[in-house]
Protein backbone atom coordinates (compact mmCIF):
# COMPACT_ATOMS: atom_id res chain seq x y z
CA UNK A 1 0.00 0.00 0.00
CA UNK A 2 1.77 2.93 -1.19
CA UNK A 3 0.28 5.93 -3.00
CA UNK A 4 -2.43 8.43 -3.62
CA UNK A 5 -7.09 8.18 -3.55
CA UNK A 6 -7.76 11.43 -5.76
CA UNK A 7 -11.03 11.46 -3.57
CA UNK A 8 -13.51 13.36 -5.05
CA UNK A 9 -15.25 14.38 -1.04
CA UNK A 10 -19.31 15.12 -1.23
CA UNK A 11 -20.48 18.36 0.49
CA UNK A 12 -21.57 17.59 3.86
CA UNK A 13 -18.78 15.26 4.62
CA UNK A 14 -15.69 16.26 6.54
CA UNK A 15 -12.25 15.46 5.33
CA UNK A 16 -11.87 13.18 8.26
CA UNK A 17 -15.13 11.44 7.47
CA UNK A 18 -13.33 10.46 3.87
CA UNK A 19 -10.28 9.07 5.36
CA UNK A 20 -12.27 6.93 7.72
CA UNK A 21 -13.57 5.12 4.39
CA UNK A 22 -9.84 4.80 3.66
CA UNK A 23 -9.12 3.65 7.22
CA UNK A 24 -12.11 0.95 7.22
CA UNK A 25 -10.55 -1.14 4.37
CA UNK A 26 -7.20 -1.66 6.71
CA UNK A 27 -8.78 -2.27 9.60
CA UNK A 28 -6.42 -4.37 11.16
CA UNK A 29 -3.52 -3.40 9.06
CA UNK A 30 -0.45 -1.21 10.16
CA UNK A 31 -1.16 1.21 7.68
CA UNK A 32 -1.36 4.93 7.61
CA UNK A 33 -3.26 6.81 6.25
CA UNK A 34 -3.58 10.96 5.73
CA UNK A 35 -5.45 13.55 3.83
CA UNK A 36 -3.41 16.37 2.12
CA UNK A 37 -5.22 19.79 2.72
CA UNK A 38 -8.50 19.86 4.84
CA UNK A 39 -11.97 20.89 3.10
CA UNK A 40 -14.85 21.95 4.95
CA UNK A 41 -18.02 20.13 4.82
CA UNK A 42 -19.74 23.03 2.74
CA UNK A 43 -17.09 22.38 0.04
CA UNK A 44 -16.60 19.11 -2.50
CA UNK A 45 -13.98 18.40 -4.98
CA UNK A 46 -10.23 16.73 -4.61
CA UNK A 47 -8.93 15.94 -1.54
CA UNK A 48 -5.65 13.49 -2.28
CA UNK A 49 -5.28 10.87 0.61
CA UNK A 50 -2.19 9.78 1.32
CA UNK A 51 -1.96 5.65 2.26
CA UNK A 52 0.89 4.13 3.32
CA UNK A 53 4.17 5.80 3.07
CA UNK A 54 2.68 8.39 0.73
CA UNK A 55 1.06 9.68 4.06
CA UNK A 56 4.76 10.81 4.98
CA UNK A 57 4.51 13.16 1.74
CA UNK A 58 1.62 15.31 2.65
CA UNK A 59 3.76 18.27 3.78
CA UNK A 60 4.76 17.91 -0.07
CA UNK A 61 1.69 17.58 -1.47
CA UNK A 62 0.34 21.08 0.45
CA UNK A 63 3.14 23.07 -1.82
CA UNK A 64 1.24 22.10 -4.57
CA UNK A 65 -0.92 25.02 -6.30
CA UNK A 66 -4.25 24.13 -6.48
CA UNK A 67 -7.48 25.42 -8.19
CA UNK A 68 -11.11 26.63 -7.20
CA UNK A 69 -14.08 27.12 -8.22
CA UNK A 70 -16.13 29.45 -5.61
CA UNK A 71 -19.51 30.85 -5.41
CA UNK A 72 -20.22 34.13 -3.69
CA UNK A 73 -23.64 36.22 -3.07
CA UNK A 74 -22.55 39.54 -3.15
CA UNK A 75 -24.24 42.73 -0.54
CA UNK A 76 -24.57 40.00 2.06
CA UNK A 77 -21.90 38.70 4.98
CA UNK A 78 -22.19 36.87 8.00
CA UNK A 79 -19.29 36.18 10.54
CA UNK A 80 -18.34 32.51 9.41
CA UNK A 81 -17.83 33.77 5.86
CA UNK A 82 -20.55 31.22 4.63
CA UNK A 83 -23.99 30.41 4.62
CA UNK A 84 -23.16 28.33 7.98
CA UNK A 85 -25.63 30.91 9.94
CA UNK A 86 -28.06 33.24 8.38
CA UNK A 87 -25.96 36.46 6.59
CA UNK A 88 -26.73 40.20 7.22
CA UNK A 89 -28.14 41.75 4.08
CA UNK A 90 -26.94 45.33 2.91
CA UNK A 91 -29.38 46.72 0.62
CA UNK A 92 -27.95 49.91 0.29
CA UNK A 93 -24.79 48.27 -1.57
CA UNK A 94 -23.45 49.30 -4.96
CA UNK A 95 -24.05 47.04 -7.32
CA UNK A 96 -20.74 46.16 -9.21
CA UNK A 97 -20.31 45.84 -12.95
CA UNK A 98 -18.43 42.99 -13.83
CA UNK A 99 -15.92 45.61 -15.49
CA UNK A 100 -15.22 46.69 -12.36
CA UNK A 101 -15.15 43.29 -10.62
CA UNK A 102 -12.73 41.59 -13.51
CA UNK A 103 -10.63 45.26 -13.37
CA UNK A 104 -10.09 44.48 -9.09
CA UNK A 105 -8.95 41.18 -9.68
CA UNK A 106 -4.85 42.11 -10.54
CA UNK A 107 -4.91 43.33 -6.85
CA UNK A 108 -5.05 39.80 -5.33
CA UNK A 109 -2.31 38.58 -7.33
CA UNK A 110 1.18 37.41 -6.48
CA UNK A 111 1.84 37.15 -2.65
CA UNK A 112 -0.89 39.33 -0.60
CA UNK A 113 -1.74 39.62 3.04
CA UNK A 114 -4.71 37.66 4.41
CA UNK A 115 -6.50 37.75 7.46
CA UNK A 116 -8.35 34.01 7.93
CA UNK A 117 -11.67 34.52 9.03
CA UNK A 118 -12.22 33.26 13.38
CA UNK A 119 -13.90 30.58 11.69
CA UNK A 120 -11.28 28.61 10.49
CA UNK A 121 -9.10 25.90 12.04
CA UNK A 122 -6.15 27.89 12.47
CA UNK A 123 -4.90 27.49 16.02
CA UNK A 124 -3.72 30.55 18.05
CA UNK A 125 -1.94 29.81 21.37
CA UNK A 126 -3.07 26.42 20.36
CA UNK A 127 -6.63 26.18 19.86
CA UNK A 128 -8.62 26.11 17.57
CA UNK A 129 -10.04 29.46 16.22
CA UNK A 130 -13.52 28.14 15.34
CA UNK A 131 -13.79 26.82 18.64
CA UNK A 132 -13.00 30.17 20.53
CA UNK A 133 -15.54 31.66 18.33
CA UNK A 134 -18.19 29.51 19.08
CA UNK A 135 -18.03 30.20 22.34
CA UNK A 136 -18.27 34.15 21.90
CA UNK A 137 -14.52 34.47 22.74
CA UNK A 138 -13.09 37.28 21.08
CA UNK A 139 -10.52 36.31 18.14
CA UNK A 140 -7.47 37.83 16.35
CA UNK A 141 -6.12 36.07 13.83
CA UNK A 142 -3.12 37.41 12.31
CA UNK A 143 -2.42 38.22 9.11
CA UNK A 144 -0.96 35.36 6.40
CA UNK A 145 1.16 35.72 3.34
CA UNK A 146 -0.73 33.53 1.02
CA UNK A 147 0.60 33.17 -3.49
CA UNK A 148 -1.97 33.86 -5.62
CA UNK A 149 -1.47 33.17 -9.42
CA UNK A 150 -4.71 33.87 -11.08
CA UNK A 151 -7.99 35.03 -9.94
CA UNK A 152 -10.77 35.10 -12.92
CA UNK A 153 -14.50 36.12 -13.04
CA UNK A 154 -16.48 32.77 -14.56
CA UNK A 155 -20.43 33.90 -14.43
CA UNK A 156 -21.65 37.14 -13.02
CA UNK A 157 -25.27 37.51 -12.50
CA UNK A 158 -26.10 40.07 -9.42
CA UNK A 159 -25.96 39.31 -6.81
CA UNK A 160 -24.35 35.86 -7.29
CA UNK A 161 -20.43 35.81 -8.58
CA UNK A 162 -18.16 32.78 -9.69
CA UNK A 163 -14.89 32.48 -9.02
CA UNK A 164 -11.93 30.84 -10.54
CA UNK A 165 -8.75 30.79 -8.32
CA UNK A 166 -5.16 29.05 -9.06
CA UNK A 167 -3.13 29.62 -5.44
CA UNK A 168 -0.32 28.11 -3.12
CA UNK A 169 -1.19 26.47 0.16
CA UNK A 170 -2.70 28.25 2.83
CA UNK A 171 -5.19 30.54 1.01
CA UNK A 172 -8.82 31.41 2.45
CA UNK A 173 -11.38 31.69 -0.60
CA UNK A 174 -13.55 32.88 1.54
CA UNK A 175 -11.47 35.48 3.04
CA UNK A 176 -10.17 36.25 -1.04
CA UNK A 177 -14.23 36.82 -1.85
CA UNK A 178 -14.72 38.89 1.02
CA UNK A 179 -11.62 40.84 0.21
CA UNK A 180 -12.72 41.38 -3.04
CA UNK A 181 -15.99 42.29 -2.58
CA UNK A 182 -14.58 44.88 0.06
CA UNK A 183 -12.54 46.29 -2.52
CA UNK A 184 -15.83 46.91 -4.81
CA UNK A 185 -17.75 49.12 -1.59
CA UNK A 186 -19.97 45.73 -1.31
CA UNK A 187 -19.92 42.57 1.17
CA UNK A 188 -19.92 38.88 0.20
CA UNK A 189 -20.80 35.67 1.41
CA UNK A 190 -19.61 32.63 -0.11
CA UNK A 191 -22.17 29.87 -0.68
CA UNK A 192 -20.45 27.27 -2.35
CA UNK A 193 -16.74 26.11 -3.36
CA UNK A 194 -15.58 23.22 -5.30
CA UNK A 195 -11.59 22.51 -5.07
CA UNK A 196 -11.17 21.63 -9.28
CA UNK A 197 -7.34 20.56 -8.77
CA UNK A 198 -4.57 20.08 -6.47
CA UNK A 199 -1.16 19.77 -8.18
CA UNK A 200 -1.68 16.60 -10.64
CA UNK A 201 -5.11 15.57 -9.31
CA UNK A 202 -7.89 17.10 -10.81
CA UNK A 203 -11.65 16.95 -10.46
CA UNK A 204 -12.62 14.68 -13.55
CA UNK A 205 -10.15 11.89 -12.41
CA UNK A 206 -11.21 12.38 -8.75
CA UNK A 207 -13.43 8.62 -7.08
CA UNK A 208 -16.40 9.24 -5.97
CA UNK A 209 -16.82 8.22 -1.99
CA UNK A 210 -19.35 5.40 -3.39
CA UNK A 211 -16.36 3.81 -5.57
CA UNK A 212 -13.89 4.04 -2.67
CA UNK A 213 -16.22 2.01 -0.76
CA UNK A 214 -17.17 -0.98 -2.74
CA UNK A 215 -13.69 -1.04 -4.65
CA UNK A 216 -10.43 -2.97 -3.52
CA UNK A 217 -8.13 0.37 -2.13
CA UNK A 218 -5.49 -1.62 -4.52
CA UNK A 219 -7.24 -0.78 -7.47
CA UNK A 220 -7.29 3.35 -6.93
CA UNK A 221 -3.92 4.26 -5.81
CA UNK A 222 -2.20 6.53 -8.02
CA UNK A 223 1.71 6.90 -8.30
CA UNK A 224 3.00 8.35 -5.27
CA UNK A 225 4.99 10.44 -7.66
CA UNK A 226 2.18 12.84 -8.19
CA UNK A 227 2.37 14.13 -5.07
CA UNK A 228 5.51 15.55 -5.64
CA UNK A 229 5.52 16.65 -9.36
CA UNK A 230 6.32 19.99 -8.19
CA UNK A 231 9.79 18.63 -7.16
CA UNK A 232 12.81 18.90 -8.68
CA UNK A 233 14.30 15.59 -9.42
CA UNK A 234 16.93 13.23 -9.04
CA UNK A 235 17.46 9.70 -10.90
CA UNK A 236 19.39 6.97 -8.87
CA UNK A 237 20.97 3.63 -9.62
CA UNK A 238 20.25 0.56 -7.46
CA UNK A 239 23.26 1.01 -5.50
CA UNK A 240 22.73 4.65 -5.25
CA UNK A 241 19.35 3.45 -3.73
CA UNK A 242 20.78 1.05 -1.76
CA UNK A 243 23.19 3.66 -0.09
CA UNK A 244 20.16 5.73 0.55
CA UNK A 245 18.16 3.16 2.21
CA UNK A 246 21.22 2.73 4.64
CA UNK A 247 20.98 6.21 5.36
CA UNK A 248 24.11 6.97 3.54
CA UNK A 249 24.41 10.77 1.71
CA UNK A 250 24.53 10.62 -1.92
CA UNK A 251 27.54 12.74 -3.67
CA UNK A 252 26.24 15.64 -6.15
CA UNK A 253 23.72 14.75 -8.91
CA UNK A 254 22.21 16.10 -11.59
CA UNK A 255 19.20 17.87 -10.57
CA UNK A 256 16.34 17.76 -12.99
CA UNK A 257 13.45 20.53 -13.46
CA UNK A 258 10.25 19.68 -11.74
CA UNK A 259 8.06 17.62 -14.07
CA UNK A 260 4.66 19.26 -13.22
CA UNK A 261 3.80 22.51 -15.13
CA UNK A 262 0.75 23.37 -12.14
CA UNK A 263 3.26 23.87 -9.42
CA UNK A 264 2.41 27.24 -7.89
CA UNK A 265 5.37 28.74 -6.33
CA UNK A 266 6.19 32.01 -6.01
CA UNK A 267 8.81 33.04 -8.58
CA UNK A 268 11.34 34.52 -5.90
CA UNK A 269 11.21 30.53 -4.32
CA UNK A 270 11.80 28.99 -8.06
CA UNK A 271 14.82 30.93 -8.32
CA UNK A 272 16.70 29.47 -5.04
CA UNK A 273 18.93 26.46 -4.71
CA UNK A 274 16.44 23.45 -4.92
CA UNK A 275 16.87 22.63 -0.66
CA UNK A 276 14.73 19.07 -1.12
CA UNK A 277 14.25 17.10 -4.46
CA UNK A 278 12.48 13.72 -5.17
CA UNK A 279 14.63 10.49 -5.98
CA UNK A 280 13.12 8.63 -8.63
CA UNK A 281 14.55 4.79 -9.38
CA UNK A 282 15.37 3.87 -12.86
CA UNK A 283 11.86 2.16 -13.21
CA UNK A 284 10.23 5.76 -12.15
CA UNK A 285 9.54 4.79 -8.69
CA UNK A 286 9.64 7.58 -6.42
CA UNK A 287 11.83 5.83 -3.60
CA UNK A 288 13.09 8.92 -1.43
CA UNK A 289 12.59 12.85 -0.54
CA UNK A 290 16.22 14.23 -0.13
CA UNK A 291 17.66 17.25 1.44
CA UNK A 292 20.96 19.19 0.81
CA UNK A 293 23.92 19.10 3.01
CA UNK A 294 26.11 20.98 1.69
CA UNK A 295 27.46 19.62 -1.70
CA UNK A 296 25.65 16.72 -0.99
CA UNK A 297 22.41 15.62 -0.31
CA UNK A 298 20.94 13.13 2.73
CA UNK A 299 17.68 10.85 3.24
CA UNK A 300 15.33 13.31 4.19
CA UNK A 301 12.16 10.55 4.02
CA UNK A 302 12.80 7.03 2.78
CA UNK A 303 9.59 5.72 1.13
CA UNK A 304 10.80 2.51 -0.54
CA UNK A 305 13.80 -0.03 0.86
CA UNK A 306 13.10 -2.78 -2.20
CA UNK A 307 15.71 -1.79 -4.30
CA UNK A 308 14.74 -2.57 -8.25
CA UNK A 309 17.44 -3.70 -10.61
CA UNK A 310 15.98 -3.99 -13.54
CA UNK A 311 16.97 -7.70 -15.38
CA UNK A 312 19.36 -8.16 -12.71
CA UNK A 313 19.55 -11.75 -11.92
Amino acid sequence: MFGFINCNKPTDWSSRDAVNIVQGHLRGKKVKVGHCGTLDPLADGVLVIGVGAAAKLVPYVHQCGKCYRGQFRLGEETETGDIEVSPTKFPEDPVPTRASIEAACPTFLGDIKQVPPAYSAIKINGRRAYKMARKGLDVEVPPRQVFIESLKVIQYEYPNLELEIVCGTGTYIRTLGMDLARNLGTHAVMTGLQRKRVGEFFIDQAVPIEQIREQPLEQLLQPAALGVSHLPQVIVDANQHLDLVHGKLLDEVEVLSPKSQYATIPVADQESEPQHVAAMDQAGRLVAILAKQGQRWKVKKCLVTEVWRGDES
